[in-house]
């Protein structure tokens, strides 16, 4: 991804410049809607479908199918646009947000989207004791510290979180049905653009009713709504007819059919049992052999993803940063990228993407360079080493060679023998991560919410954030992060996020491996594929032959 131009973000100090409804002048002629089905290979989702619940890619793609935000990113460049809004426009700076939404829109069950759907919503996520894993999300609206709290000794501990002063954000205000304001804790122009995530996204009034049945039967306001979930099988969204978004899907159903061997999903996708594999396993890569076997029905694309190794700090050996930085200076990057990848990869060297704005090179520098006497040299001078030197990850995916690269590497430069250690399926692994269940590292991997430095800090390593699967916590680190989300002026803000990133190799919070350039095939019966920067298929464009 070297030489690609970082996405650039034009914010206003008083209003947010977005591009308008979704379409321009330079966008093709909407195709003749087509009436027909495909199937996507998938994984079955950790959680519960609920926009504010859901942090993995999986059950993700369904919730950006089911449900449309205020705003949305161009599947082509990422730039922000309208979509449920009409506007949103601050008149203080960034401090004060008003949302104005545009009528006519309406949930799947009729119901009109109103302004208190997205109130009811986003206090509802912010509200610790529901336990919506991105709650976090909405620390920088007026009020969070009063309805977040988190636990003093974690979910293992005998404490627990206090209850918090109210369930009500006081940054958030509903003038009519059509209208709210948002007041943040301080000014910030980057908001407008982070609401577009699927953790701002609305709820119906049928969610408060009963959100456990509501996360396996989700009524939403995107182009698709939900027709049949069959778990660990397949989940199928049928085309909503009276969708008011500009862009109205062009296919009646989409599948996404669970797959836990995607070597068996890529001979799928190549006989015509189903239709596409957003990445395809990493044998096929050899020889460049998915484009031997789907010619132009590939295609290999740099994306706004990066792979990291998660360190778990609250073991012993693993919580003491010189381990942890022996551990990456141990990995020959590009060796394995080359055997593994067909040098598909880019070796990280800091812990941004290179499409996000705010992106700086060589931020890592010696500590994400291979150098096995240097590795060697602080493994043996560490005092306490960890007790386990393992790498977990999910086998419905393949991750085997290059972990097994990745912990042969590791082993040999180190002089200690680092295992492969996997599990089952991506929900089992992810369950294990998040209640801090594993007992050495795990491979992780981050897909940007939106084209924002900020985005690879603040939810993936301040302490408490939704992402931070390593429980990674720095004070210095966190102050300078706080800094910079307080600041109205992008570029100014920008430089504070580099900052903190600056902060990082000393602290060594997670092991950057590579950007990802994404390999995806698809079957002869799909036109119109569209890949967006953040590597998925763009549901709305695709059409049946």
């Amino acid at each position: 991804m070297r030489g690609i131009t970082p996405w650039k973000v034009a914010v206003g100090l008083t209003a947010v410049a977005l591009a308008a409804a979704g379409c321009s002048s330079a966008d093709p002629v909407e195709p003749e809607k087509k009436d027909g089905s495909f199937i996507i290979s998938w994984g079955e989702p950790q959680n519960p479908l609920i926009p504010a619940g859901t942090s993995e890619t999986q059950g993700g793609v369904v919730i950006d199918a089911l449900f449309t935000g205020l705003t949305q990113y161009a599947p082509k460049d990422a730039k922000t646009e309208m979509a449920n809004a009409e506007s949103i426009t601050s008149a203080d700076n960034g401090k004060t947000w008003t949302v104005k939404l545009k009528s006519g829109w309406k949930w799947h069950d009729g119901t009109p989207v109103v302004a208190k759907n997205y109130v009811d919503a986003w206090n509802y996520a912010a509200y610790s004791p529901n336990g919506l894993i991105n709650g976090s999300f909405f620390a920088d609206i007026a009020g969070f510290d009063q309805v977040h709290t988190e636990d003093p000794d974690g979910e293992e501990g005998p404490k627990t979180a206090p209850k918090p002063a109210t369930d009500k954000l006081s940054g958030l205000k509903v003038v009519d049905d059509t209208t709210f304001e948002v007041t943040l804790a301080g000014p910030s122009n980057l908001w407008p653009i982070k609401v577009g995530y699927a953790a701002f996204m609305p709820l119906p009034d049928a969610f408060f009713a009963d959100p456990a049945k509501f996360g396996q039967a989700p009524i939403g306001n995107g182009p698709f709504k939900l027709s049949k979930w069959t778990k660990n099988t397949e989940l199928v969204v049928t085309r909503y007819d009276d969708y008011q978004g500009a862009d109205k899907a062009k296919v009646k159903d989409v599948i996404f059919r669970v797959y836990t061997d995607d070597a068996a999903a890529y001979e799928d996708v190549k006989n015509g049992t189903i239709d596409f594999q957003q990445q395809v396993p990493s044998a096929k890569l050899v020889g460049n052999q998915y484009k031997s076997d789907f010619g132009d029905r590939a295609s290999n694309k740099p994306i706004s993803v990066s792979a990291f190794i998660a360190m778990p700090t609250w073991l012993p050996g693993y919580n003491d940063p010189n381990i942890r930085k022996a551990i990456s200076m141990a990995i020959d990057r590009q060796l394995v990228i080359d055997k593994i990848f067909n040098g598909t990869r880019i070796p990280m060297n800091g812990w941004v993407n290179p499409n996000m704005s705010g992106y700086k090179a060589d931020v890592c520098g010696a500590a994400c360079k291979f150098d096995a006497a240097a590795a060697k040299a602080l493994w043996d001078a560490a005092p306490v080493k960890p007790k386990e030197l393992s790498l977990a990850y999910n086998g419905d995916a393949s991750h085997k060679d290059w972990v097994d690269a990745v912990c042969g590497s590791i082993s040999q430069a180190l002089g200690t023998e680092c295992k492969g250690k996997p599990f089952p399926t991506f929900g089992e692994f992810r369950t294990l991560v998040v209640g801090e269940k594993m007992t050495g590292m795990s491979r992780a991997g981050w897909q940007a919410d939106y084209p924002s430095i900020e985005n690879w800090l603040n939810p993936l390593l301040r302490t408490d954030a939704s992402s931070n699967d390593g429980k990674f916590s720095d004070k210095a680190f966190d102050d300078k992060l706080k800094e910079a989300d307080g600041t109205a002026d992008l570029a100014a803000a920008e430089k504070l996020y580099q900052e903190a990133e600056a902060m990082l190799p000393n602290l060594m919070p997670t092991i950057p491996l590579w950007h990802s350039s994404q390999q995806t095939v698809w079957s002869e019966k799909l036109d119109n594929v569209v890949i967006n920067t953040f590597g998925e298929l763009d549901l709305v464009s695709v059409t049946v032959k």
